[in-house]
């Protein structure tokens, strides 16, 4: 609420409706991802209930300031079935993605970027000082196949650039600090692998310690 609805950088119209947008499109994806997650899995889970809240936020980000609530509505439907979609392609492949960064981050904000060129307001809303009451954001962005092909170009070229020099710095920090702890895809400790210790984790179980006589007693006693 404080990004999306903040960067209007003023306590009007448009920042109610991105806030609103924002609450709307994360709730749907967020009940959708329990759906999904209960359907396949046979439980709902914490991990897919904050996952799906994120997709649902991330995708309508680019677009919350300019949407009608029902738009948003939208978003968050698509962005589950998108984001949940790159997740498990993720999973399958077995690249390295902490906390689904591109599955959810990446591919959510990317769609909802591109996406806005079809959900904005119509085009009557493009003039301020004519604009109906109902435009969220009245003389700034409205839907159009022009528009559709501007957020499209301008997401493409986000994405191409991002690609490259993330690529690129990561190779220059890998030649100095290697990137992939070498204990990855085993069952050691990275604590252990990469400090010679174990912070938290005991290197055996503890045992239980054995009841006396009389406490055995008491508890017989105190069942009958």
């Amino acid at each position: 609420f404080g990004f999306n609805g903040g960067s209007t950088l003023a306590s009007g119209w448009p920042a109610v409706a991105a806030a609103g947008s924002s609450e709307i499109a994360a709730s749907v994806a967020l009940f959708l991802w329990l759906v999904i997650d209960w359907i396949r899995l046979g439980r709902p889970g914490l991990v897919g209930l904050c996952v799906g809240t994120i997709a649902g936020l991330a995708t309508v980000t680019p677009a919350a300031g300019f949407i009608q609530p029902w738009a948003a509505f939208v978003l968050g439907a698509i962005a589950t079935v998108l984001c949940y979609g790159c997740c498990e392609l993720r999973k399958k492949f077995s690249v390295d993605d902490a906390l689904d960064v591109w599955g959810v981050h990446g591919m959510g904000g990317f769609w909802g970027t591109i996406l806005l060129g079809a959900l904005a307001d119509p085009s009557e809303c493009g003039d301020a000082a004519t604009a109906p009451k109902y435009c969220v954001n009245p003389g700034t962005v409205t839907r159009s196949g022009e528009q559709f092909g501007k957020q499209l170009a301008a997401a493409v070229l986000c994405a191409v650039y991002s690609f490259v020099v993330t690529f690129a710095l990561l190779k220059l920090i890998n030649l100095v600090v290697p990137i992939r702890p070498s204990a990855m895809g085993t069952q050691k400790s990275l604590d252990m692998t990469e400090h010679g210790e174990e912070a938290y984790t005991p290197t055996k179980a503890y045992a239980m310690p054995q009841k006396s006589e009389e406490t055995a007693a008491l508890e017989s006693n105190a069942q009958v």
